[in-house]
């Protein structure tokens, strides 16, 4: 069989599969370990071949950042209506993916550059929203377009700071959590 005779190579979820490995890569060797080159490598496919999905290798991270925050939104709408238990949900998450963690909050991507990172991030404060500004998460929609209330950014920006101090491992898991637990106004 020729080469002109060989069916096209298919690889699938292309787009997923580079995100996968983009990911893999964040997670075992750091942010300066991911290359475009590197993470077709890992998805055993042409160099060139993220480019059908990703124009940069500030995309790819964007794309992998804008999942991380969906996670992310996932662990604060399982805390339900409770925002101690939000905040341990967002020092949970600051643990166990540093490397994203980082990644989401660093300052290595312009968010107003990648809109559905932008998004994905309005989205997970909009869950610490509901609850730190009195709204049930049952109450409110997703979807619409308001200000973020001065509570949810006290909320925020205590619990963040934890949890970078946490991720920065200047801070131990317990002693962040001890302290947000300590505090009978945010979480």
């Amino acid at each position: 069989m020729s080469t002109s005779d060989k069916a096209p190579y298919h690889h699938g979820d292309l787009r997923r599969s580079l995100l996968d490995a983009a990911s893999g890569i964040l997670h075992r060797d750091g942010i300066g370990a991911v290359s475009l080159r590197e993470v077709a490598r890992a998805a055993g496919v042409s160099h060139n071949a993220p480019y059908r999905h990703f124009p940069s290798r500030d995309a790819l991270l964007a794309g992998v950042a804008a999942e991380g925050f969906g996670r992310l939104r996932a662990r604060l709408e399982a805390a339900g209506d409770d925002l101690a238990a939000m905040g341990e949900a967002y020092l949970a998450f600051a643990v166990a993916e540093r490397p994203c963690f980082l990644l989401m909050f660093g300052s290595s991507l312009c968010k107003a550059d990648f809109p559905d990172l932008a998004g994905a991030a309005l989205e997970a404060l909009r869950a610490l929203d509901r609850v730190a500004s009195g709204r049930a998460v049952s109450g409110g929609d997703a979807s619409e377009s308001r200000t973020i209330g001065p509570a949810t950014l006290r909320a925020w920006a205590i619990v963040h700071g934890f949890a970078h101090l946490v991720a920065d491992g200047q801070l131990s898991l317990e002693a962040a959590s001890g302290a947000l637990a300590a505090d009978g106004t945010v979480p």
